[in-house]
């Protein structure tokens, strides 16, 4: 009998959320951890984000549905927009991890993950890349995972945020 893989996802959540809305909808990140689970047996699934004390509500929904949450500080730029890169943290937490998981999923588009996702791929430790959006993923992403990426502009239907509508019940 073929044990389970046990395969950890590593997100950049920016990332995925910025190339999924430049796609014309919401992640529903519930429904997200658990495609993760079932299509990519993902045990663990770390969400690299930026820390902003307002937020509180975003982080506690995140951890109920399942992630683990690596926070960094978020500073302004110039232009008073605020930017937690996250890239070191999530390299470095796959790094970390390297012996406790079978296989990686990495979710972003950006480039910066080109040397880590080859690193992954040449030792088999390569699951997948999820990218949002195949028009602003890296060529340097794509040409480093080779056959093991995927893009989410066709899970639409799967995973997108519904807000929540109330229906009266009429008896009848």
């Amino acid at each position: 009998m073929k044990t389970q893989q046990k395969n950890y996802a590593f997100i950049d959540s920016q990332n995925l959320n910025l190339g999924v809305q430049s796609l014309g909808w919401k992640l529903d990140f519930s429904k997200f951890r658990i495609y993760l689970k079932e299509k990519y047996h993902v045990v663990t699934a770390y969400l690299f984000i930026g820390y902003i004390q307002e937020n509180q509500n975003l982080y506690a929904s995140l951890q109920k549905a399942g992630y683990i949450l690596i926070f960094k500080p978020v500073l302004p730029d110039k232009q008073g927009e605020v930017k937690g890169n996250v890239d070191a943290d999530l390299v470095l937490q796959v790094m970390i991890e390297y012996k406790n998981y079978d296989q990686a999923i990495i979710v972003s588009s950006d480039g910066d993950f080109y040397s880590l996702v080859n690193y992954l791929y040449e030792n088999k430790k390569l699951k997948i890349v999820i990218s949002p959006y195949i028009k602003t993923c890296s060529t340097l992403l794509k040409n480093s995972a080779k056959e093991h990426i995927v893009f989410m502009d066709n899970l639409r239907q799967k995973l997108e945020y519904q807000t929540k509508k109330h229906r009266r019940r009429t008896k009848p």
